[in-house]
Formats: structure tokens, sequence, C-alpha cells
């Protein structure tokens, strides 16, 4: 009898169980310019349709799934995110666009300290990744049509459009989706999510407010990574 309610348990696990959505632990903050990326590693697991892959930064587990097909790409999308946590906690200097770590994002970029720097932000971690491109502080050059997405992977590019402006002005990474939310890392933003904060930060955004996604990881294009 006890076997027979495992198997039972077993099938209702995989009839049910392969759809829901883990949940994860999230970093609550970090410590600021290029801490070293120490205590840092990737698990994965495989289980009842599920693949999942866990960042694991200083002791703390940020997790994510991907439901029955993997994403071929998750590895990488982890490493993208292991260098951008670890950039939480910069702040500027002055409240100015200035500080030695803000300096680093825009001289990636061509550009010296005082200029908005979220796209900035975006083209560091990528460099720092080994990736040819993108190098631009102009975020709505971060949205070309070959890299567009209709899907918040984790380590794909979030736009925000600014009406006033006509364009997207605000850009940062997703880390995963919950729901009707994201979870992101962004630079140059503060606690209430302005595009001209003081530092970088882990934000929890509302997909209605986005305006669209980029995946400069996967293939496509014609961006190459520098080996």
């Amino acid at each position: 009898m006890a076997t027979i309610r495992y198997v039972l348990g077993i099938l209702c696990l995989v009839i049910f169980g392969c759809f829901t959505e883990p949940s994860g632990h999230l970093l609550a903050g970090g410590k600021a310019d290029n801490e070293k990326a120490e205590g840092i590693k990737v698990e994965g697991r495989k289980g009842l349709g599920l693949i999942t892959e866990s960042l694991v930064v200083r002791g703390q587990r940020l997790g994510f799934a991907h439901k029955i097909t993997p994403d071929p790409y998750a590895k990488e999308r982890m490493r993208i995110l292991q260098i951008a946590m670890l950039q939480l906690g910069v702040r500027e200097a002055t409240g100015r666009n200035d500080g030695k770590a803000v300096a680093a994002y825009l001289q990636t970029t061509g550009l010296k300290e005082g200029y908005p720097w979220c796209a900035a932000f975006v083209s560091w971690v990528f460099k720092t990744a080994g990736y040819a491109q993108p190098r631009t502080a102009w975020s709505p050059a971060l949205f070309p049509k070959a890299r567009q997405s209709l899907e918040p992977l984790p380590a794909n590019l979030f736009g925000i459009y600014y009406a006033n402006l006509k364009r997207i002005a605000h850009v940062g990474f997703v880390v995963k989706k919950e729901k009707s939310w994201i979870i992101s890392i962004e630079g140059n933003t503060n606690m209430d999510g302005s595009r001209e904060g003081n530092g970088v930060y882990q934000k929890r955004r509302h997909m209605r407010t986005i305006y669209a996604y980029a995946d400069w990881i996967a293939k496509g294009g014609g961006y190459e990574k520098v080996h």
C-alpha cells in the first residue's frame, strides 16, 4: 500500500508540480567598488520537468527554473548576473554621477564622470564578462530590433519608456520574473526607482512599467563574445 501511495504521489508531482514556480532568496545588498567574486558558485539539478540553476553569492542562493526545455544560455546568464550582483551597494561619491566605480562604468563607453550611467553600467558588466558589445551610454541603443526579446529571461535587459522624453531612458538587468513582477539589478537608480539615482540597486518592478526587453547573450544580431 505504501508503494502505491508513493507512486501516486510521484505521478501527482509530475502532472502538477512541473508547472509551479520555485521561490528564490534574493541578495539584499553588497559592497562597493569591484569587490572580488569570492564565494560564488553555480549549482544545477534536474527533476520533475524542471531544470533548476542556483546562483550562490556570499552564502546566499538565488534560484531560477527553466520549465521543461532548458535555456542553453542559462549558465552564461548566471555569469553575467554574478558580475552585476557584486556591484550592488556601489554609490556615487557626491550624487553628481561620480565616484570610482561610476567613472569605470562611464569609461567603458568613452565618457568621463558627470553623465547618466545606467546604460554604461550595463556596458561595463558585459565588457567585464568578455563581450565585445554593447558599448553605449545611450539607453535606446541597447534595444536594436535584432536584440529585442519578448521574455524577461535572467540577464536580459529591460527598458523603461519616458513619455516626456519620447524614448527609453532607463535600463537594467532582469534577475528573474515573479508572477507579474521582475526583480532587477540596475545602475543610476535609488530606492524609489528613479532614472537619476545615486547607485546600483536591486529593484522590484511591475511588468506593466516595462517597455521592452533585449537579449545580448543568445546568438544572433551579429555580436560576438571576446574570448
